[in-house]
């Protein structure tokens, strides 16, 4: 498979923290676990994540001011909010910083794992931030050509 993906985790659960982490890390990825934004923050600038994975609220720095500092920096890595917060403002806001996902607790392992393979997939980004695809997508008489940024019907 190569090598492992690198996953910044910020959760200030301790016990879901280190089952996240066991978990993400199981299932192949170099999870790393922070309790706060703040540690969290730092890590991000000291390492290189593929991803990262965000409680919303946290202690020292929530996740949302996390995020948004995290952004000042990459522009581009896929960034997910795991929180209990289910008001659409909240996930609006989330979305307005630059999450590529919001999951609200509880949720499964399996829709973590699908959302985080999604975000990798996305993360491939061009200019202006916008997810790439490198090949048209074809449904029907419908043919989307994002390199050339083209939308055709029946050729026209």
């Amino acid at each position: 498979m190569g090598e492992k993906l690198n996953i910044l985790l910020c959760e200030d659960d301790e016990n879901l923290g280190m089952l996240l982490r066991e978990y993400l890390n199981a299932k192949g990825y170099n999870a790393e676990l922070h309790p706060d934004g703040d540690a969290g923050y730092k890590a991000f600038i000291k390492n290189k994540y593929d991803l990262c994975v965000l409680d919303v609220m946290m202690p020292k720095m929530d996740g949302f001011t996390l995020a948004g500092e995290i952004r000042k920096v990459n522009t581009e890595i896929p960034i997910i909010f795991l929180t209990a917060k289910t008001l659409k403002e909240d996930v609006l806001e989330g979305f307005k910083i630059g999450a590529d996902d919001y999951i609200t607790k509880p949720f499964g392992s399996s829709e973590l794992m699908a959302r985080i393979r999604t975000a990798l997939r996305h993360g491939n980004r061009g200019p202006g931030n916008v997810a790439m695809i490198d090949k048209p997508y074809q449904y029907g008489s419908l043919r989307i050509d994002f390199e050339r940024r083209l939308v055709t019907v029946d050729g026209e």
